[in-house]
């Protein structure tokens, strides 16, 4: 169970949101965080703390006016540490080597695999073929409907027919090295995880997997260790102290198991 950090960018700036508040019109978004550091700053502490596996999601469209700025930011950030860090948003068979000559381990998508409220497979397949397997991360970020979880795509604003059970789970894992799994409806709010889903990740996925959304304490850390039986990794946003939270940072390190910052705190 690793700490996997992030850096979410909007609107040309490193922030942190409300994850169901974003929408396309106007480039809106809640914001909760608004970082004065850019995507280099994010990336050489990453760096710094041998935090690697952590990943960057540009939330705007590629149509937005601030897209350009977005792309700058992700850049700078795998400079500042070259294959450390994963890239999603947007992502596609034609611009994913983009982003993996740049520095990028893998890209994520979802969008471009799911299509009109189902799995395009020519698209996955495509993918697949373009980046290889073994550098590609699926995002399946869902949202509960009717007691069930579904996969949403377009920035998390679609619902897609798609639900997230071992099924599906198992056969999306045969096409990818890694899940990540936001859940939507607490994601930026820092009120706890959404621990029907943790349980379904922690029995369900045999590859490695990021979960994320809601994480505010080390109690809830504890929680996601227990029910994803010590193998779902995780990540923090809204509720680190980097992002204008209460969790320190330091110590979100060294709960991840970050050897560089053990070795630290095991001297003092």
């Amino acid at each position: 169970m690793k700490f996997r950090p992030c850096i979410d960018i909007h609107n040309g700036s490193v922030k942190q949101i409300v994850g169901g508040s974003l929408a396309d019109k106007g480039d809106y978004a809640v914001d909760n965080f608004v970082s004065e550091y850019d995507g280099a700053y994010y990336g050489g502490l990453y760096k710094s703390k041998g935090l690697s596996g952590g990943h960057i999601i540009i939330l705007n469209p590629s149509s937005s006016e601030y897209y350009d700025k977005d792309v700058e930011q992700a850049y700078s950030a795998l400079s500042a540490f070259e294959g450390g860090l994963q890239i999603g948003g947007g992502i596609s068979d034609e611009n994913a080597k983009a982003f993996l000559d740049r520095g990028a381990s893998h890209v994520i998508v979802t969008s471009f695999v799911f299509k009109n409220g189902t799995v395009n497979f020519d698209n996955l397949d495509r993918l697949v073929k373009t980046v290889g397997k073994n550098r590609l991360v699926l995002d399946l970020s869902c949202r509960k409907r009717d007691g069930d979880y579904y996969i949403v795509t377009d920035r998390w604003q679609k619902f897609t027919d798609i639900k997230l059970d071992e099924k599906s789970l198992d056969m999306f894992s045969s096409y990818c090295d890694e899940l990540l799994i936001h859940a939507v409806d607490v994601e930026g709010k820092a009120r706890g995880i959404e621990e029907k889903l943790v349980g379904l990740m922690g029995n369900n996925i045999g590859i490695p997997a990021t979960y994320a959304g809601g994480i505010s304490s080390f109690e809830d850390l504890d929680k996601l260790k227990i029910l994803g039986k010590s193998r779902i990794d995780f990540t923090i946003g809204s509720a680190l102290d980097i992002f204008g939270g209460n969790m320190k940072f330091e110590e979100v390190c060294a709960y991840g198991g970050n050897i560089a910052y053990a070795k630290i705190t095991n001297k003092s």
